[in-house]
């Protein structure tokens, strides 16, 4: 199959590549940097290097191909970012349409069946809704949980404080994936011909297992989750540089994790099996990130 990829070299996006190539499948890597040109080569990729809101561009990179994966990069920079995602989601809608392709996996979100409260995963939801208008098209949404390279954000604090926190903590559950099972779920869904949403997690535990399971791989064994109010959160994200915008939403994005929003619908529909990567293989990779910082 000729299967075309977003998302250049990233956390998914590379290992997806990895494994269709070596079941060998033709596949075409876009990336908006340049210099990733000559990685995606040595990979046995071809290379499409444009921008993801350009629709001409894509078109011409989906024409002929047998199926596309989507997702649209985060931009934390961005000081509207539903726009974000609504300007790349309207772009992928016109080049699928204007293309003729038949099969899409779109990477999503949970939470994307809410249009609002879930913070920036409100963005998730519009794309989909736009997707929603196309026809005569496959499309499969994967709507992966909380991502374990989240983890890596809390790595300042645990240095300077000695925990971890958020508006959300303690007792609260966290549905968490690697992307490794989100690029072997997509690998599975781009050779086949379906419509529907599948949900993505590798594991789930409370915050202060997550907490203790990491202290005891960096050395901290007796590490603690704590949790804070909105407006502190708000306010350390921007004392830390964050835009106002973007704090606003992940406050918002972590509220729901906290009040049981975001799972919702997962609970309703859990994946018929959980990915292979653990907790417990992750915090090694935490560890080893953590003493290198």
């Amino acid at each position: 199959m000729k299967i075309i990829l977003t998302g250049s070299l990233g956390n998914i996006s590379k290992p997806l590549a990895e494994e269709l190539i070596a079941i060998g499948h033709q596949v075409t890597v876009i990336s908006s940097n340049a210099e990733k040109q000559t990685t995606i080569e040595s990979m046995g990729a071809v290379p499409a290097i444009g921008s993801l809101k350009d629709d001409y561009f894509l078109t011409e990179v989906f024409s002929n191909a047998d199926a596309v994966y989507t997702m649209v990069p985060p931009d934390f920079t961005a000081q509207d970012p539903l726009a974000h995602y609504f300007s790349i989601g309207n772009s992928y809608a016109k080049a699928i349409n204007e293309s003729g392709i038949k099969r899409v996996v779109n990477l999503s979100s949970w939470g994307a069946h809410l249009p609002k409260g879930t913070g920036i995963i409100e963005g998730s939801y519009h794309v989909e809704k736009i997707f929603a208008e196309l026809a005569d098209v496959s499309i499969t949404h994967l709507r992966p949980t909380s991502f374990y390279y989240n983890m890596f954000h809390y790595m300042d604090m645990i240095k300077t404080s000695g925990i971890m926190g958020a508006n959300f903590g303690g007792k609260d559950k966290v549905v968490m994936v690697s992307p490794l099972d989100i690029a072997a779920a997509a690998a599975e869904e781009l050779v086949i011909i379906k419509k529907g949403i599948r949900y993505v997690a590798s594991d789930e535990r409370k915050c202060s297992e997550i907490a203790s399971i990491l202290g005891k791989a960096i050395g901290i064994p007796n590490l603690q989750w704590l949790t804070f109010s909105d407006q502190k959160v708000q306010d350390s994200m921007e004392s830390h540089g964050v835009p106002l915008p973007i704090a606003i939403k992940l406050v918002e994005l972590n509220s729901a994790i906290h009040n049981g929003l975001l799972r919702e619908d997962y609970d309703l529909h859990p994946p018929q099996n959980m990915g292979k990567v653990k907790l417990e293989e992750f915090a090694k990779e935490f560890a080893f990130a953590y003493h290198q910082k």
